[in-house]
């Protein structure tokens, strides 16, 4: 069970528990500040293409920052930096009061991954593989041993313990990862798009076990393609468009952006002149999605949105096929924020985890 794991794990302490005399001047200001994880200015090219743009974030001790965008967003390239994969050309960063460029082994010690692709060591054994970890984290073999077998069954894995990793199948792998990058108990975890190839059970699992190492005074940043996920676990979101953060807030404060309620129309026909029309009814920008037939018009919350939509669209000439009226959800959220077409909202996120269930 998930508390299997939150009892056998030594769960790291909220920075405000952290001791002054700990770290450096510059930890006092995160701890005083209460903030893990903090940029400012964060840049990045990767030849002509910039990747990031003067980004600005920071995850309070305790707490989840979901971080949200399109493919080629910036999500991994801010990641990657923040764990000191990659060098930043301009900003600054520090997680846990460390620098990432200058104090980056201090970080390292500091921090828990789990990224797209997995890092274990397909010659050896789960179970060895987390007892790996373990003691190079400077545990006791006995600890690491026992720490291992309580990850192994949370996660599902005590049939497979002793099997070569290159033999498990990429769900079994993933969750094999997860439970790697909490064997330490490091007080801040980056999970890169971490339920990726679970199937929805072991998803909901997973989300049990990060909601209770943040009651134990964890911080983690997680990017995922999962809006559900964001909205479930995530105390605040930041989205990301073309290496440029368009939006940050609570999820309930993000929706509350898009208006009260949200009236999906679909046209018979793609029709240029349809978002000038409904302009009157809208309190934000209006996304056309999909084909050109489907638009997301943020409205406030009054009787008759979609008499009058029905209305104003047949004086004007065009033909509408429906019209549905409901409370903004994330995924609507990401769709208004980012221009994203259906594929890359709810809809493709349904569609991805019907293929995850057989995996």
């Amino acid at each position: 069970s998930t508390d299997s794991v939150l009892s056998a794990v030594a769960l790291p302490a909220a920075a405000a528990d952290i001791p002054s005399s700990a770290t450096s001047a510059r930890d006092t200001v995160i701890m005083t500040d209460d903030i893990m994880i903090r940029a400012v200015g964060l840049t990045k090219s990767f030849g002509e293409v910039q990747a990031l743009r003067s980004v600005d974030l920071e995850v309070r001790a305790g707490t989840i920052l979901g971080v949200l965008g399109p493919n080629g967003a910036g999500k991994t390239t801010a990641l990657r930096i923040l764990t000191t994969i990659s060098l930043p050309d301009a900003g600054q960063a520090w997680v846990a009061g460390h620098d990432v460029v200058k104090e980056a082994r201090a970080v390292r010690q500091r921090i828990g991954v789990t990224g797209q692709d997995t890092t274990l060591d397909e010659m050896l054994t789960g179970r060895q593989n987390l007892m790996m970890i373990g003691e190079l984290g400077r545990l006791t073999r006995k600890k690491a041993k026992r720490l291992a077998a309580a990850l192994l069954e949370d996660f599902e894995l005590t049939e497979a313990a002793d099997r070569m990793v290159k033999t498990y199948s990429g769900g079994m792998r993933r969750r094999l990862d997860l439970a790697a990058s909490i064997v330490t108990s490091p007080p801040v975890l980056f999970l890169d798009e971490p339920t990726t190839g679970l199937d929805p059970t072991a998803r909901q699992r997973m989300w049990g076990i990060a909601r209770g190492l943040v009651s134990k005074g964890a911080t983690v940043l997680l990017t995922t393609q999962y809006l559900d996920e964001a909205d479930f676990l995530a105390d605040r979101v930041l989205v990301l468009k073309d290496g440029r953060v368009i939006a940050e807030g609570t999820p309930a404060e993000l929706k509350a952006s898009t208006g009260s309620q949200l009236a999906e129309v679909t046209l018979v026909t793609p029709h240029p002149g349809a978002v000038e029309v409904l302009r009157e009814l809208s309190r934000g920008v209006t996304r056309v999605t999909g084909d050109g037939k489907k638009l997301l018009v943020p409205a406030c919350n009054e009787p008759g949105l979609a008499v009058a939509a029905l209305r104003l669209l047949d004086a004007a000439g065009i033909q509408v096929e429906d019209i549905t009226v409901h409370q903004p959800s994330l995924d609507d959220v990401f769709a208004l924020l980012t221009g994203a077409t259906d594929a890359a909202t709810g809809r493709a996120t349904n569609a991805t985890r019907k293929e995850e269930v057989a995996v």
